[in-house]
């Protein structure tokens, strides 16, 4: 059976928003889902607590870029805790859901951006 996806999903595949990299990022991190190879790595740039830009690399799937690229999006502006506490299910939501056997993506995402706020708090001693 064919995976189908949203047309929000795709637009987010074909045009990812806020892909590459940023100098001297306040908080990244890269997670692996060791199972399917996939790749997420997260960049923060943090103005007194606020996600003020965010930038994202991947490499796998429809499912993996999409997700990535839409929490980019749903981050940025955001204080810091709030973007700490965005779900898997948020990101899904977003994508107007990801077909069952790829919801895994938008936790990997999560996890890379749960990773890279850790790293900001570890690098300001919070």
């Amino acid at each position: 059976m064919a995976e189908t996806y949203s047309e929000i999903a795709l637009d987010h595949f074909r045009n990812p928003r806020n892909a590459g990299t940023m100098q001297n990022a306040d908080g990244a991190a890269s997670v692996e889902n060791p199972a399917s190879g996939a790749v997420v790595s997260f960049q923060l740039r943090i103005v007194d607590e606020r996600v003020v830009c965010a930038k994202f690399q991947a490499q796998g799937c429809t499912a993996t870029i999409a997700a990535a690229s839409a929490l980019t999006e749903m981050v940025s502006g955001l204080p810091v805790a709030a973007a700490g506490a965005v779900t898997r299910a948020d990101v899904d939501a977003r994508l107007g859901g990801l077909p069952p056997t790829r919801r895994h993506a938008a936790a990997l995402a999560r996890d890379a951006l749960t990773a890279a706020i850790a790293d900001f708090r570890t690098r300001v001693g919070a």
